[in-house]
């Protein structure tokens, strides 16, 4: 073998993945290998290609690099030098592309592991290595496969970690998903509001996520409607995960989730049951009323815009409805938000009722507490219940011979399963240590009583949430009589009942203090004015008693 101590040279090196290329030192040392026998040979190297791709992939930008370069340098006859067969191609159909590319580009390939030759039998010996380059690719792809399906099953994710997680080494072995804060916590904030209806569609949470400033976005520069769509629909969140493609069926995870089972199947009901009105895209903080806001004469919701003067611009609401007696007709904006908060003014409950509601949570909240060892001996039995079921069904399948019969079984399965998996984790809950009724309604009641405040200091968003919570229907605006009263949300609705003076809220047993039983008399007709609150308080004061039977009166 002669020397040829003219002769330049290229060097081409590859690895599989970015990560061995960062990590690793598999360039490195093919390159040390390759310059090694290019010394032996007294080849004079003059540039070095690297690429960190699949061998199976033939459009690799340093290979394309290298072979503009060879057919730019044509006259030199470049030699280009690989450590291996393998680290031009892991495949014989891309082996022999890249070859016979190499060749027309003016290259001639060598390497230290293999003389590559045009006999018939070197060849031979070098199709048979790329042969068996492939085979140990596609052997290596099967074995990671299976290896991450069954870490899988084992109840640990293998991909990419979603937003809100990132990968930590476990103390028994590989790598775990872990909360990434603040995101994990924001995320997990987002999806109860949509589970609880604080947010009515996906354009709103995404709205969420993207007025928090640590809240990652995409190259562009803002957070996609699939990146919010895979939020709403991934169990990982739940620290459930399953997989349709390496059939790994819906299980427990080794992650803690950010939200519940119970949350993340009301979302999905929520996505897949009825369809929900889009949320608006012009609302805008200048305007927090527009779709709530409706006009009184054609109930229709208003718009809104800014008009032009003379001297300056001046905000108003607008009917467009066609067809409507007060089409563009406007209305100044100041006049019907002054309106709306003298509303929010007149929703808030008198200090004492809201006492006397608080107490009476406070009770119900007791009352709940003790129930909940009853509440997970119950769900013990249902748990019980769909297992059997689920038994009966396996039965079924076995019997069957109706692949439709079968699929439909299967499904009912998989349903019941999941039935099963939320009912478990609402009774591992059962007996927990619950946060105290302060701590849970403080920030609850604060609004309730003074539903303005939120609305006067909080960004636009939490004017819709008031919105939302105070109003059961369209705020009207008459034309002639102003804003009409809205019909209330349950709280405000129960609240105001209770500051009427004629209605007082009562438990079963009543506010009134005991009083002994008395000698009772009977009289033909009862004295209806005695049904009071008040004059029944003040009596019982006084020494009376309520008589017993149908129609009675109070006596002495």
């Amino acid at each position: 073998m002669t020397k040829n101590t003219d002769q330049k040279a290229v060097i081409y090196c590859r690895v599989s993945t970015k990560k061995q290329a960062r990590e690793g030192n598999g360039l490195d040392s093919q390159e040390t290998r390759c310059r090694e026998f290019a010394k032996f040979r007294s080849y004079e190297i003059v540039r070095v290609f690297s690429d960190d791709m699949s061998g199976s992939l033939v459009g690799r930008p340093a290979m394309l690099q290298m072979l503009s370069f060879l057919k730019k340098n044509r006259k030199d006859n470049l030699v280009v030098i690989i450590d291996d067969i393998s680290r031009l191609a892991r495949g014989i159909e891309a082996h022999i592309k890249l070859r016979a590319e190499i060749s027309a580009a003016g290259g001639m390939l060598e390497s230290p592991s293999i003389e590559f030759g045009t006999d018939s039998d070197s060849v031979l010996v070098e199709h048979l290595l790329a042969s068996v380059a492939e085979h140990a690719r596609r052997k290596n792809g099967e074995q990671a496969k299976n290896r991450m399906r069954a870490r899988m099953q084992g109840g640990y994710w293998v991909h990419n970690p979603p937003l809100g997680y990132r990968y930590q080494r476990s103390s028994g072995g590989g790598s775990i998903l872990v909360r990434d804060e603040p995101v994990a916590s924001i995320i997990g904030e987002g999806l109860e509001g949509f589970a609880s209806g604080r947010f009515t569609s996906q354009a709103e949470l995404k709205r969420f996520f993207e007025a928090h400033p640590q809240f990652p976005v995409c190259r562009h520069g803002h957070l996609t409607n699939e990146q919010v769509n895979r939020i709403l629909t991934y169990p990982l969140y739940a620290g459930y995960i399953e997989s349709k493609i390496w059939d790994v069926s819906f299980r427990k995870g080794q992650h803690d989730g950010v939200i519940s089972l119970e949350t993340y199947e009301r979302n999905q009901v929520r996505l897949f049951g009825k369809p929900l009105a889009p949320a608006r895209a012009d609302i805008h903080a200048d305007f927090p009323l527009r779709g709530f806001v409706a006009c009184g004469c054609c109930s229709h919701p208003m718009t809104a815009n800014w008009t032009k003067g003379r001297n300056a611009s001046y905000p108003y609401y607008v009917c467009r409805h066609r067809g409507c007696e007060k089409f563009g007709k406007s209305v100044a904006r100041d006049k019907v938000e002054s309106a709306f908060e003298g509303v929010l003014r007149r929703m808030a409950p008198r200090p004492e009722v809201l006492a006397v509601f608080s107490k009476l949570f406070s009770k119900r909240w007791s009352e709940a507490e003790s129930k909940a060892k009853d509440a997970g001996a119950a769900m013990k039995l249902q748990v019980a219940s769909i297992e059997k079921k689920i038994a009966q069904f396996l039965d079924r399948i076995v019997e069957s011979d109706s692949s439709t019969v079968i699929g439909a079984y299967e499904r009912k399965v998989e349903e019941l399963e999941r039935q099963k998996l939320v009912l478990a984790e609402k009774t591992s809950r059962c007996g927990t240590v619950l946060p105290d009724y302060d701590e849970t309604f403080r920030t609850a009641f604060d609004f309730i009583a003074n539903p303005c405040f939120l609305w006067e200091t909080g960004s636009i968003e939490d004017k819709r949430i008031v919105l939302k919570l105070a109003l059961d229907s369209h705020l009207e605006y008459d034309w002639n009589e102003g804003v009409r009263t809205p019909e209330l949300s349950l709280p405000f609705k129960a609240l105001g009942n209770g500051c009427d003076r004629e209605k007082v809220m009562a438990e079963t047993e009543g506010f009134e203090p005991s009083v002994p039983d008395l000698p009772v008399r009977r009289f033909s007709k009862p004295l209806v004015s005695a049904t009071h609150p008040r004059l029944r308080i003040a009596a019982a004061r006084r020494g009376y008693s309520e008589g017993r039977g149908g129609r009675q009166g109070l006596v002495k």
